[in-house]
């Protein structure tokens, strides 16, 4: 079974220095139908104005994970991490017990483009801690690549759920296979390009919670990038 989120559908803000959308219930934008899928609570799509950003703000017992589609975004948060997140990077911080952190467009004149993610964590109160790891586009290209699990496979970032995050860019034409495990659930989230799953059409920032389903095939119907979160 797919059900599509349309990106027309979403909650959606602007507040002149952002202009951000919510596929789920999220801040000021409330719809008792979109609270979340499986352990999967937030994903906002955000375009951040040249020099602006998210003052410093605290969160907890959430795991964040922030994917930069255009431009660069600046982090500092209070266990001293400083760095610049650029496209093909993929940042994971868990609050935990608890954690400050600010966001900025590390540029003056170009706006920056990106996705922020919320995932429930395993457990509550876990020590808050931040990972940043690039993960170049040859490694996607025509197939997923694991960029997020519960163990740090491959290479990926650790998310404190049990959760996979697979990113894929699909060319014109072209098809790619995913095997669900039993019992085991999906969302698709198109972050650019048009895709064909399962017969419906998902189109640039469409997302669709897959469930009851072994196998999925995407088709690119034009060049596309995506991610799949293969949840429990």
């Amino acid at each position: 079974m797919i059900q599509i989120r349309r990106a027309g559908e979403r909650g959606h803000f602007d507040h002149g220095w952002l202009d951000t959308f919510h596929t789920f219930s999220f801040g000021d934008y409330y719809d008792p139908a979109h609270m979340g899928f499986r352990d999967l609570r937030v994903i906002n799509e955000d375009r951040v104005e040249p020099g602006a950003g998210f003052p410093t703000h605290g969160h907890r017992d959430m795991e964040i994970v922030t994917y930069i589609l255009e431009g660069a975004l600046q982090h500092r948060d209070s266990l001293g991490t400083g760095s610049v997140i650029r496209p093909g990077d993929v940042q994971r911080m868990t609050a935990g017990t608890g954690v400050t952190h600010s966001e900025h467009n590390a540029s003056s004149t170009e706006p920056v483009h990106l996705l922020q993610i919320w995932i429930l964590p395993q457990a509550p109160g876990l020590p808050p801690s931040y990972e940043q790891k690039a993960f170049p586009t040859e490694g996607r290209r025509g197939r997923w690549q694991l960029v997020g699990s519960r163990d740090g496979r491959n290479g990926s970032v650790t998310i404190h759920q049990d959760v996979s995050l697979q990113l894929a860019d699909v060319g014109a034409d072209a098809s790619l296979d995913y095997v669900l495990a039993p019992g085991r659930h999906a969302w698709l989230q198109v972050a650019r390009g048009s895709v064909g799953v399962d017969g419906q059409i998902l189109e640039t920032s469409d997302g669709a919670a897959i469930s009851d389903m072994r196998s999925l095939r995407i088709t690119g119907r034009e060049p596309a990038e995506a991610l799949l979160f293969d949840l429990a």
